[in-house]
């Protein structure tokens, strides 16, 4: 009680860097909406003293500031959390002890996610800049991770496919009800998760009316899957993802496959999900016989999860579906900048999901 009184007196000051991308829009957006939190340094190395409205017009007459530069040095004189909404490298380039000793950084790049640097090195292609702060960085996983995260410095905010994919088996997984060295994810995501950089992939006439897998069984966030769901069943373990662009702005569909392990019935399934997730606000398992669908969780926090048992192969398909940009990159950094300040987890994430 006494923070939150404190909190009311001062809001809790946050700077982005990369705050002109789609996950920093998104970013800017929630934290306006934010009881407790205001966005003071709207970070943009392409659009320096350029109005932000002037990038988003739909922040026209909502936010007047300009865009500044990405100086994390005197970033971190100015506020209390720093979010880095930027492209793998860039942090860790940036990122030193005397900043960290005066600011709070959430990373919603992949810099500090994988504690070994040798695989981050080997699938992003980037040598690493800071890998002395890899053993502190906390993967801010909130559903999993919660403790952890109040007391951290650097929190490595997951990625996209990763959380939707973790969160969708974690339980099964943790529970040993599954063989996860069987396990087959198959993700669909909308072309907001390539970012607002121009690619040819990514123009109106070439993802209209097509879906693709891409980056089969090289695309990068496969190592953190496997590393996550590793420490649930406290081993190594080694799956198949494959991740498939379609024709939408928004949200992630991701459907997994693994055997059951010997006598295990969807009885057993559901009782996993509700044990790990029926006390989550953000994590909604669905009765049975509803699938997760995408357009159900747009513009919110939430992941649907749901399961069927396979008798005759003796498999499950999981599903979970949820918004890209929102849980799975601004959503889930403001939920983690909650925690590390002592707020209620769900401050300025009660969005409900938009429809249609």
């Amino acid at each position: 009680m006494l923070y939150r009184m404190a909190a009311v007196i001062s809001m809790i000051k946050a700077g982005i860097i990369g705050s002109t991308g789609y996950a920093g829009a998104e970013l800017v957006r929630l934290l306006y909406q934010h009881e407790e939190a205001e966005v003071v340094w709207y970070g943009s190395r392409s659009y320096v003293d350029k109005k932000y409205y002037s990038v988003y017009p739909n922040m026209f007459e909502i936010i007047d500031a300009a865009c500044l530069d990405d100086n994390m040095a005197e970033l971190a004189e100015r506020v209390d959390v720093i979010f880095t909404a930027t492209p793998q490298g860039l942090c860790a380039s940036l990122v030193n002890e005397e900043i960290l000793s005066k600011v709070k950084i959430v990373d919603l790049s992949a810099d500090f996610r994988l504690k070994d640097v040798k695989t981050y090195e080997k699938w992003y292609k980037l040598e690493h800049k800071s890998p002395e702060f890899i053993p502190e960085a906390v993967y801010g996983l909130c559903e999993i991770n919660r403790e952890q995260v109040k007391k951290a410095r650097l929190v490595a905010n997951p990625g996209c496919y990763t959380t939707c994919s973790i969160l969708t088996a974690y339980p099964l997984v943790k529970e040993g009800l599954i063989d996860p060295n069987t396990l087959i994810i198959d993700a669909k995501s909308g072309t907001s998760g390539a970012g607002r950089g121009a690619k040819v992939d990514n123009l109106f006439c070439e993802v209209n009316e097509n879906m693709k897998a891409y980056g089969v069984t090289t695309h990068r966030h496969t190592p953190e899957i496997e590393e996550q769901l590793g420490y649930a069943c406290q081993k190594q373990i080694m799956i198949n993802f494959t991740p498939h662009l379609v024709p939408m702005q928004r949200g992630i569909l991701a459907t997994e496959y693994a055997s059951l392990m010997p006598g295990v019935t969807a009885a057993d399934i559901r009782s996993a999900y509700e044990k790990y997730y029926k006390k989550e606000k953000f994590v909604r398992v669905l009765p049975e016989g509803m699938v997760p669908q995408t357009r159900f969780v747009e513009g919110s926090n939430y992941v649907d999860v749901n399961f069927v048992v396979d008798e005759r192969t003796g498999r499950v398909v999981m599903m979970g579906a949820m918004d890209n940009l929102v849980k799975g990159a601004a959503g889930q950094a403001v939920q983690n900048m909650n925690l590390l300040f002592g707020l209620p987890e769900d401050m300025g994430l009660k969005q409900v999901p938009m429809f249609p």
